[in-house]
Parts: C-alpha cells; sequence; structure tokens
C-alpha cells in the first residue's frame, strides 16, 4: 500500500515547482525592457511514479502519480531568426559605413552650390571675358589674378579636406577593429563562465543573452558563423554549451576567431600602421593573430582584401579609406583615394591646359603665343608650389603674375617688347574659351564636364548607399520583430502566467490542508469509539 503521507509530499512538490514558476515570471517581468532579455519558462515534468520496478515493489492497484517537478529554466529562443538577424546586422554595417562616408564627402565637395569649385571656375571664365573687353584695365587683370586664386584655392582645399576625412576614415578603421577585439574578449570570457556552470546541471540563461548580445554585435563589423559545442559532465541535454565563432571568407572557408575561453584578435595590414589596428597609408588586408602571455602578437594569419567577403563595417571603411591593388598603373584605389587622384588629374589637366594657351607653343600651330601688356610672351599661370608635378594639392597661381597682374597674357599680337599692344584682348578671349575645351588628358571632356561626372556619379552611389541602408535597415528590423514575437516579453502574457501559476499554487496549498485534515481524523480520531 502506499504511504500515508504520500499526498503531503506530490503537493509539497506542487507548491516548489509553481513557486519556481512564480519566480520566473517575476524576472521576466522585471526584465520586461532590458535589451537582449529573452522571456524564460519553467520545464515542468511528472516525477516517477509509484511504484517502482522491482521483484520487492510493493502490489497496488494501479500506478500512483507522484507530483510535479521543475526539470529546468529555459530560455525561449529560435537559433534560425538569430542566424537571419546577424546576415541582415552584417549587411547594415557595411551600407551603413558606406553611406556616412559618401554623405561626408558630398559634404566637402558641396555641389552644386555658390562657394564650390564649378562656382569657382565659371567666375574665373568670366573674370577671363571681362577682361578681354578692358584688357588696359589693371582692376579687371587684377580680378583675374585674384579669381585664378579661388580656382587654386579650391583645390587646395578639396584635396586637403578629403584627406583630412580619410585619416578620419583610417582612425575610424582602428576604432572598430579595437571593438571587434573587445567583443571576442567578451564572447571568451562569457563562454568560459558558460563552460563552469552547465555541468553542473543549470542552465545559465542570462549569459546566453549577454553572449547572444555580443554575437549579434560582432556580426557588424565581419561576417560571422557560429556553432555550438557541448561543455560535458550532468549538463543537461537543452544546454547550449560554449559558441565558437568563425570569420566566413569569399572562397567558402573560415577562420575560427573563437573556441571556448581561447580567442584571436584582429589587426590590419598597411604599409603604415600606428597600432596594430589603425592604418595611416593604404590597406592590403588584415590579419588574425593570438596575443600571448607577454601581450605579444602570435601566429598571423594574413588575408587579403579581396578574400574577405564585401559586408560588414570594416570592409566598408577599408573601401573608403583606401586599399592596394598591386596595380602599377592604379596601386590605390577606395572612395576617398578616387576622389583625391581624380581631382589630381582635373588639377593637372586643367593647369596644363590653360598653361599652353597663356604661353603658346611654337612647335605647335594650335597654340600661337600671345603677349602680355609689356609685349612679352606668356609664362606659366598656374605652378606647383613644392616642385612636384601639378596636384590638387599643391596648384598656386605664379607668384610673378600675382605680383604684377600686367603679366597675364591678354593680346594676341606676336610678342615685341617695343610695341606692345595692351588693348588687345584677343587672347583673354581665347583663355576663355577654354571653358569648353575638351582635354584628352580627361577622356576629351571639358574640365567642368568632366568635374560635373565627379559630382553625378557620387550623387548615384550615395543614392544607391542610401537606399541599400534603407532596405537593410528594413529587413533587419523586420527580423527583429519576428524574433521579439518569439523571445520577447509580453507583459498580458506573463500576468494571464502569474494568475495561472498562482492558483496552482493555492491549489497544491488546498490539497495540503485536505490531507492534512485526513490525516487529522485517522490520528487523532481512529480508536476513541464510545469516548
Amino acid at each position: 500500500m502506499g504511504s500515508t503521507f504520500m499526498g503531503l509530499e506530490a503537493s509539497k512538490r506542487g507548491l516548489t515547482t509553481q513557486q519556481s514558476a512564480l519566480y520566473t515570471t517575476g524576472h521576466n517581468i522585471s526584465n520586461a525592457n532590458t535589451l537582449g532579455y529573452s522571456r524564460q519558462r519553467v520545464n515542468m515534468e511528472a516525477t516517477l511514479g509509484y511504484p517502482g520496478t522491482g521483484l520487492n515493489a510493493p502490489k497496488i492497484p494501479g500506478h500512483l502519480g507522484t507530483g510535479v517537478q521543475a526539470q529546468s529554466v529555459q530560455r525561449i529562443r529560435d537559433s534560425f531568426v538569430d542566424n537571419q538577424y546577424r546576415q541582415e546586422s552584417n549587411k547594415l554595417g557595411y551600407w551603413e559605413a558606406r553611406s556616412q562616408a559618401i554623405t561626408q564627402l558630398e559634404d566637402v565637395l558641396n555641389e552644386p552650390s555658390e562657394y564650390g569649385l564649378a562656382k569657382s571656375m565659371d567666375e574665373f571664365w568670366k573674370s577671363l571675358q571681362d577682361l578681354s573687353v578692358n584688357p588696359e584695365n589693371g582692376g579687371a587683370r587684377s580680378v583675374v589674378v585674384q579669381r585664378g586664386i579661388a580656382v587654386a584655392d579650391s583645390f587646395n582645399y578639396l584635396s586637403k579636406s578629403i584627406a583630412q576625412v580619410q585619416a578620419n576614415a583610417g582612425n575610424e578603421i582602428g576604432i572598430s577593429l579595437r571593438d571587434a577585439n573587445s567583443v571576442l574578449e567578451q564572447i571568451a570570457s562569457i563562454n568560459e563562465q558558460i563552460q563552469a556552470i552547465e555541468p553542473n546541471g543549470y542552465m545559465p540563461n542570462d549569459l546566453y543573452d549577454a553572449r547572444d548580445i555580443l554575437i549579434d554585435e560582432l556580426s557588424a563589423y565581419f561576417p560571422i558563423e557560429v556553432k555550438y559545442e557541448k561543455s560535458g559532465g550532468n549538463a543537461l541535454a537543452i544546454a547550449e554549451g560554449s559558441a565558437t565563432v568563425s570569420l566566413k571568407l569569399k572562397d567558402g572557408t573560415s577562420i575560427e576567431i573563437i573556441n571556448g575561453k581561447d580567442f584571436k584578435q584582429f589587426r590590419s595590414t598597411s604599409s603604415a600602421v600606428t597600432d596594430g589596428v589603425t592604418p595611416t597609408g593604404p590597406v592590403n588586408g588584415i590579419s588574425i593573430v593570438k596575443v600571448n602571455a607577454t601581450g605579444a602578437d602570435s601566429d598571423p594569419i594574413n588575408i587579403s582584401l579581396s578574400n574577405l567577403n564585401d559586408s560588414g563595417k570594416i570592409k566598408s571603411l577599408i573601401n573608403s579609406y583606401g586599399y592596394e591593388t598591386g596595380d602599377t598603373t592604379n596601386p590605390v584605389k577606395g572612395l576617398y583615394a578616387d576622389m583625391i587622384a581624380k581631382l589630381d588629374k582635373m588639377a593637372a589637366a586643367f593647369a596644363k591646359e590653360f598653361n599652353k594657351i597663356h604661353m603658346g607653343d611654337a612647335t605647335d600651330p594650335n597654340y600661337p603665343q600671345g603677349s602680355d601688356m609689356y609685349g612679352n610672351a606668356g609664362a606659366a599661370f598656374f605652378v606647383s608650389n613644392n616642385g612636384n608635378p601639378i596636384s590638387a594639392s599643391n596648384i598656386y597661381v605664379s607668384s610673378d603674375i600675382i605680383g604684377d597682374p600686367g603679366k597675364l597674357v591678354a593680346s594676341d599680337s606676336t610678342p615685341d617688347p617695343t610695341n606692345p599692344e595692351p588693348g588687345n584682348g584677343k587672347f583673354a578671349l581665347k583663355l576663355a574659351n577654354m571653358k569648353f575645351a575638351n582635354l584628352s588628358d580627361l577622356g576629351n571632356v571639358s574640365a567642368q564636364t568632366y568635374f560635373q561626372g565627379l559630382i553625378g556619379q557620387l550623387g548615384v552611389d550615395g543614392q544607391q548607399a542610401t537606399r541599400l541602408a534603407f532596405n537593410s535597415a528594413t529587413l533587419q528590423q523586420a527580423v527583429t520583430e519576428r524574433r521579439a514575437s518569439v523571445s520577447s516579453v509580453s507583459l498580458d502574457e506573463e500576468m494571464t502566467n502569474m494568475i495561472t501559476f498562482q492558483q496552482a499554487y493555492n491549489a497544491n496549498a488546498r490539497m495540503i490542508t485536505v490531507i492534512d485534515e485526513t490525516l487529522d481524523k485517522i490520528i487523532n480520531g481512529m480508536g476513541r469509539v464510545g469516548l
């Protein structure tokens, strides 16, 4: 026969189990607004029935249940949705960084506007047209010189500003790599804690949540894949285990960057790196290293940029900053590097053609010589201020012409200091018409058309980046909402659960009261007949 006190034990188990469920519900409610928190539930299971099996087991009619127990406390999570989220986060990281880089470049170029390079060049051409009407007017000549200085200053400003934005992008690469390295270390630390807890038969759900938040953050920097290894010991079958994180490469392979408590670190490989992660020159790839006990890097694995997937914030920053191509004709590419190179090309072609017209070329009938206010042949109008070939960063107006605007060639007469023709302004008109001249160095388009093409292409690239960033954000938001529908805390649902568990707790308590009254009758009331 069963134990006299068997019902008390079954109800006692019901009390403790429903109490655990209430505590878990309270934990969910407390963390309703906690970032990354996944709601938890108590997995209840019936305890072993009575009697057990064996030769000495008592013989009773039926197999009695012995109550309930909390088998585990499990968080509610969908790994498929998590993988989707990380894939979209990786795309969003790339296109957000790309959109921001193009926006910064658009702010520097500031086109179209009343203060950009295009406007400066327009004013320069207009001043030359005015000079053709009043070639003897010293004020008109001074205006041409000042407008020329404004054009040169605009080139200088754009080149310097873009170089500064490029340097900022290099610093951001360093900051992002340091952030990613910190995340790797934190994930490994949480893995170590999980490996210490799971073998004891517990489910460290809050540590799982903290680890998933970090993995989500890491996915914005690089494309990753995550696998889980069991901790062993008395770990529950549903325990997640230790996370193994790998970097996915374009060739289909992957490199392990976290395995349990062991982790690696990212470095940027460049012709010049200040602190291991911040490049000061074109990037040629990244490397993955171990950090030994002395803090030094060891066992580097070098990854070329061509094998790094075109996704993630780091790859986007490198594509903007500038990277080595290995091509001798075009050794460096990148958003900022390309724009600086194109502005250098434009400045060089513009100065070359203008100087050639201003100076004339005795060997080329298309470039006859003109004369300045004193009857002398022209000299170079635009020069380099450092002896290097003219570029956007070093183009300047000749100090000789700045000091004496009379040396500006405006007359188409043959140079003759004994018989100057200061009143002849035909050559100034020829210089002004260079606005429409197609320059072979720029692909047979005019300088301003070439610049308009740069601005137009930048606008198209910016529009594409903004659109794809928006699309990625929309998709990520959709996945976030799907994940929230599975994992987030619903206060209405928790209130319903709270009432359910409370009533079950009350019912178990009432059952104990009933059994107590029954036992009281048996113990204290039986055997007292006639008393």
